[in-house]
C-alpha cells in the first residue's frame, strides 16, 4: 500500500509539475486500487493543494479574469461533492474513476480535433466549473471538465495553463475547508500525508524544469494514453461485481 502510495504521488507531483494540472487522475490510478476513497480523496485534495501552491509565483494575473467564472462555478459544486463523499461504494468509486479515465484520455487525445466553442460566454464558463467542483468534491479531482473546456474555447496554452491553475487552487482550498468542517479529514489521510508531500515537492520541481526544457504536449500524450489504459484496467475489475 505504501508503495503505490508512494509511486502515486511521484508520478502525479512530476505529472502537475508539467502540465499544471491532473494530479488527481494520475494519483488516483493508484491510490484507489490501495485506499479507501473517503482517504483516497482527501489525499488528493491535500497533494493537489500543496502542487498548486508551488505554482502560484508563476501564474499570469492577466488570466484571472477569464478563471473567475470558473471558480464561482466550481464554489456552488463543491459543497455537494463533500456531501455526497461517504456515501460512495468502493466498487462504484473504481468504476466512475474508470469512465472517467476512458473518456476524458481520448477526447483530450484528440482535442486538436475538436470543434471550437466560441458561445455561452461567462456563463458557460461558471457552468463547467460547477461540474469541475463536484468532482473535486466527491473525488479531489476538479480539472478534468474545465480543462477540456478551456481547449474547446481555444485559447492558447500559457491562458489555458493560468486559468485552470487559478481554478484548481481554489477548489482544492474550498474542498480541503469542506472536509475539515464536516470532520471528513481522517487521520489516515494526514498521516499519508506528511509522507506525501516531500515526494510532491521534489517531484514537482523536476515536472516544472522538465517543462521548461521540452514542452509538455509529446508528454501529455503519453501520460493521457497510459491514463486511458488505468481506466480500461478499473473497469475491469469493478464492472463485472457490480454487474
Amino acid at each position: 500500500m505504501l508503495a503505490l502510495v508512494v509511486l502515486g504521488a511521484a508520478l502525479a507531483g512530476f505529472v502537475q509539475g508539467l502540465s499544471g494540472f491532473a494530479f488527481g487522475l494520475v494519483a488516483l490510478a493508484f491510490w484507489a486500487w490501495a485506499l479507501d476513497p473517503v482517504v483516497a480523496g482527501s489525499l488528493v485534495v491535500l497533494g493537489s493543494l500543496v502542487g498548486q501552491l508551488m505554482g502560484v509565483p508563476l501564474m499570469r494575473l492577466a488570466a484571472l479574469p477569464r478563471a473567475l467564472p470558473f471558480i464561482a462555478g466550481g464554489a456552488l459544486g463543491v459543497p455537494l461533492g463533500v456531501t455526497l463523499l461517504p456515501l460512495v461504494d468502493p466498487l462504484l468509486f473504481q468504476a466512475g474513476l474508470g469512465t472517467l479515465l476512458v473518456l476524458w484520455c481520448p477526447l483530450m487525445l484528440a482535442s486538436g480535433k475538436l470543434p471550437r466553442i466560441a458561445h455561452g460566454g461567462r456563463v458557460a464558463d461558471g457552468v463547467a466549473g460547477l461540474a469541475g467542483g463536484f468532482m473535486g468534491g466527491l473525488a479531489g479531482v476538479p480539472g478534468p471538465v474545465p480543462t477540456l473546456w478551456c481547449t474547446l474555447r481555444g485559447w492558447d496554452r500559457p491562458v489555458q495553463r493560468a486559468v485552470f491553475q487559478y481554478f484548481n487552487l481554489s477548489m482544492h482550498v474550498l474542498t480541503t475547508t469542506g472536509l475539515i468542517v464536516s470532520g471528513q479529514l481522517r487521520r489516515e489521510a494526514l498521516s499519508l500525508c506528511l509522507m506525501v508531500v516531500p515526494v510532491v515537492v521534489v517531484t514537482a520541481i523536476l515536472g516544472a524544469r522538465t517543462y521548461r526544457k521540452l514542452g509538455d504536449l509529446g508528454f501529455q500524450r503519453v501520460v493521457l494514453g497510459l491514463l486511458a489504459l488505468s481506466g480500461v484496467t478499473m473497469l475491469l475489475h469493478s464492472l463485472p461485481r457490480l454487474l
